[in-house]
């Protein structure tokens, strides 16, 4: 510790991180019950509060690995939550971060261990302290996103439906998409790959098998700078 700045009060600053994930046609959002006070028992995000040693970003991506298992995950900063009364137990600034997994990839043993549980975002409880305004702002920066950048393929397994990718579509933006619009759209990005795969399990017929194919958006963003 230093000399300095003795004479200012000190804040404690947490990271809180809203894990999105796609199932069943719904998107989800893993929370879990706290195990500390105040606010034990209380449904609640998945967070730590920031070592002395890490940057923000350090923490977050500690916290998301330390729940998940997995390292390299689509992360972005949702911004600061700073309300004088938001943790009745000291003083604390958290910094919310959403980030986005394919719900295939999580491993059971993690979910189970940290009693953590995948929820319907429209049927999340109310949860501590502003996790459910963190949650609010994360949502409304995805729908910002989805339309701009392919952040939906994080959130999909490598080969997906059509019919998939729309269900991710209305899931995220909470409405409904034509289906023969959406689709035109579709077709029209070439770097939404069709393949000779077939997918069986809905019906007999089948629906065609689709990937993204990350080098020909590279290719198509530079092109176009």
């Amino acid at each position: 510790m230093t000399i300095f700045y003795n004479e200012h009060s000190k804040v404690l600053v947490s990271v809180d991180c809203i894990i999105f994930g796609f199932e069943e046609g719904k998107l989800c959002v893993l929370i879990g019950r706290r195990k500390l006070d105040p606010g034990r028992g209380q449904w609640s995000l998945y967070g730590g509060f920031v070592r002395d040693t890490e940057s923000i970003d350090d923490a977050a991506n500690r916290v998301l690995f330390e729940l998940t298992g997995l390292r390299n995950l689509y992360m972005r900063q949702v911004g600061a939550f700073g309300k004088v009364d938001r943790d009745p137990g000291e003083r604390v600034i958290s910094i919310a971060y959403y980030a986005l997994i394919n719900t295939k990839d999580y491993d059971k043993s993690l979910q189970e261990q940290h009693g953590v549980e995948w929820v319907d975002i429209k049927e999340l409880p109310q949860m501590y302290s502003d996790h459910n305004e963190m949650v609010f702002k994360a949502r409304r920066m995805m729908q910002e996103k989805i339309s701009r950048e392919p952040i939906s393929f994080r959130l999909l397994p490598t080969l997906f439906t059509l019919t998939q990718l729309q269900r991710l579509y209305e899931a995220v933006c909470d409405e409904e998409v034509d289906k023969r619009n959406f689709r035109k759209r579709i077709k029209e990005m070439d770097f939404i790959e069709k393949t000779e795969l077939i997918d069986k399990t809905s019906s007999k017929r089948g629906a065609s098998l689709y990937r993204f194919n990350k080098k020909a958006y590279n290719e198509e963003q530079n092109f176009k700078l």
